[in-house]
């Protein structure tokens, strides 16, 4: 059996859902073609790499769940794989704060800028959250109920912070390794002396408290579909 057969022998469910997401993004990356090629601007480019830079935690997320299906597996490789998973998290989420770039332009109508970076917030959110899901079930199953959710609790928190740095502050997952001193200062700084710097705790509290509620009205409505399909 070759070594995909086996893959999709062991994640039968989870190929709809992976299928529906490469299509989700492909449709993203598509209403961004044709405002290229209508307005002949490249204008809202940078929302690729950044959808791109979405898929990154959730590839983490498969790697583990992949090498968690294995009887025995390396301990030290799934820590590595998921401090790369949260390091990459925050990416996903980050999206929605593209809104900020919209705006009146000659070269399109609003409404279609409008759905051009909606589209790409939502394959964000969906995508963090469907990682997020994959890793919880991973910590629970080894951990128990409530550790599972305390790590979701943790990341969202964390990335509503990851948000903050990204937005503001301009750090990216790659100053992990490229300046992890220089980013190591700024986020002690803010750890260290919170009240004089009240813009990183009302967006790190207001953003990790928006993914909060959005993510656990995703887990509810997904486990209360799957009971009523059990149901009926």
């Amino acid at each position: 059996m070759t070594a995909s057969r086996a893959w999709l022998r062991d994640n039968q469910r989870l190929v709809t859902p992976l299928f529906a997401l490469v299509v989700s993004s492909a449709m993203s990356v598509a209403l961004l073609a044709f405002r290229i090629y209508y307005s002949g601007t490249i204008t809202f480019y940078f929302l690729v790499w950044n959808l791109f830079l979405a898929w990154i935690p959730l590839l983490f997320a498969l790697a583990m769940r992949q090498t968690g299906q294995r009887a025995r597996h390396s301990h030290l490789l799934m820590v590595v794989l998921f401090f790369g998973w949260l390091a990459f998290f925050p990416n996903a989420p980050y999206i929605v704060t593209d809104f900020l770039h919209l705006s009146q332009r000659a070269s399109a109508p609003l409404w279609y800028d409008l759905m051009v970076i909606f589209s790409f917030a939502w394959n964000g959110l969906i995508l963090g959250f469907t990682s997020l899901w994959m890793v919880q079930q991973q910590v629970q199953r080894s951990y128990g109920v409530v550790a599972g959710w305390l790590l979701a609790t943790g990341a969202l928190a964390l990335s509503g912070f990851g948000i903050y740095l990204g937005r503001f502050l301009r750090w990216n997952s790659w100053d992990l390794i490229a300046s992890p001193h220089a980013l190591a200062t700024d986020i002690l700084e803010r750890f260290l002396n919170p009240l004089a710097h009240p813009q990183t705790l009302a967006v790190t509290v207001l953003y990790s408290g928006f993914l909060l509620v959005a993510y656990v009205t995703v887990v509810l409505l997904t486990d209360a579909g799957g009971r009523l399909k059990i149901e009926d």
